[in-house]
């Protein structure tokens, strides 16, 4: 930390910007429901006329990706276009439709000495936020904080940082049309690990700190973080196929959790198969597979059915989050080998039983530790938006405070309201 020449200590970037955060989220944590809505009115009228300029930064973006030899999968998630645009501007609106939770009465009474207790829903205040390539999660997370009454303090991937600039851009505009402080948002716009870092240790700035992105980004924070953190989840998501499944219903199931975006948190992984039903749904799967050249990689029986071009499965393979088009397969005994298989490997975020018998879906569903456990039906519904929440600002696979997706409510603490008629404790 650097100091003066007095010996105090000067603020770095960070605290910088956090205590622009400070001054500004006051004003915002009063705020009625219809301020907060005029701000998240006004950035959908923002994106839908700066269409244009939003696309011209993207594309210097995904011109820089491509140079630098990003996969496919992981330009999807950083590209954006017509389609994808109008989707966050109707986030905004849906957004202002939500509920506000601030201000809400949870709970309460009155004690027998008169002391009248109102336990109530307020913003958190500050919360940094950081994540990778997926310039949407901008937008997710400015609307959902500001919807909350918190400041945030965005610090995005550099791969999509002139899509970020553009977006906080129209962010803090919007605040301003509504009588904000624009510093209720705030991009970190140094994309060093110095910064990242710094968010990581900002005690006395941030009241909490969200990670948003691959494994390795959630483990870094989670272990050198010094101010409250919730781990959203990598998503090592498995699909497993009973031997009472309806087979092409569950080759639907897999080939959406795998294809549909497989760089998403809640793409599919792995795929369980019943050795019952095995020799019949394997071949099915791999030809509905083909046609998007996923990779398979398997056990031993996998490749006994399906032959040589199925790579032969390692243990890293079945604890690996891909999101590309490789998935994972192993033939199991029973519905207790997959369970003990999916505790074995999983994240905690979204696992999947096909299953026409309810005793297996219910034991399925009582055994497996996850965030969202599903009978018959995609993974790629683990969605803020999908669950009614509006948008997410991640999928929490912790228990503590706030799991699965995280909308508005779980970007809320609780305050302890307590009036009485000049009373002292004796």
């Amino acid at each position: 930390m650097k100091r003066d020449r007095k010996g105090l200590r000067e603020m770095n970037y960070i605290e910088e910007l956090g205590m622009r955060a400070k001054a500004a989220k006051t004003a915002l944590a009063a705020a009625s429901t219809d301020q907060k809505n005029q701000v998240l009115y006004s950035l959908a009228a923002l994106l839908r006329e700066r269409e244009a300029e939003i696309l011209d930064a993207n594309q210097k973006d995904l011109k820089a990706a491509q140079e630098n030899g990003m996969s496919s999968a992981m330009q999807d998630r950083l590209c954006l276009n017509e389609a994808r645009i109008g989707s966050m501007a109707a986030a905004c609106e849906h957004m202002a439709e939500l509920e506000d939770p601030v201000g809400e009465v949870i709970g309460g009474g009155v004690r027998p000495n008169g002391m009248q207790i109102t336990k109530v829903r307020v913003p958190m205040g500050v919360i940094g936020i950081i994540y990778e390539s997926r310039p949407n999660v901008t937008i997710d997370a400015g609307i959902l904080c500001l919807k909350s009454g918190n400041a945030v303090i965005l610090r995005g991937g550099k791969e999509a940082f002139c899509s970020n600039q553009c977006l906080v851009g129209l962010l803090r505009e919007a605040a301003a049309q509504a009588g904000f402080s624009q510093d209720v948002v705030q991009l970190v716009e140094r994309t060093d690990r110095e910064t990242a870092t710094m968010m990581m240790k900002a005690d006395g700035c941030l009241d909490l700190l969200i990670p948003r992105g691959g494994a390795g980004l959630i483990r870094t924070v989670v272990e050198q973080a010094t101010v409250p953190v919730i781990e959203t989840g990598t998503g090592n998501c498995h699909v497993y196929v009973d031997e009472s499944a309806r087979l092409e219903e569950a080759v639907a199931i897999v080939d959406n959790g795998k294809t549909q975006r497989p760089s998403v948190c809640n793409a599919v992984e792995s795929c369980l198969v019943h050795q019952a039903v095995a020799e019949t749904f394997l071949p099915m799967l791999k030809a509905k597979l083909d046609e998007h050249q996923v990779e398979l990689r398997g056990c031993d029986k996998t490749r006994e059915i399906l032959g040589d071009a199925v790579v032969r499965a390692t243990e890293e393979d079945y604890a690996t989050e891909f999101l590309d088009y490789i998935l994972s397969i192993k033939v199991v005994a029973d519905t207790e080998e997959a369970i003990d298989h999916i505790a074995r490997y999983s994240t905690g975020h979204s696992e999947c039983i096909v299953t026409e018998s309810l005793e297996n879906a219910r034991t399925f569903q009582q055994k497996v530790d996850a965030a969202a456990v599903y009978v018959n039906c995609s993974t790629r519904f683990t969605d803020g938006e999908e669950f009614g929440l509006g948008a997410e600002i991640g999928i929490s696979t912790q228990k503590l405070h706030a799991r699965g997706p995280m909308g508005l409510r779980e970007l809320t603490t609780m305050k302890y309201l307590i009036v009485a008629d000049g009373l002292i404790r004796s």
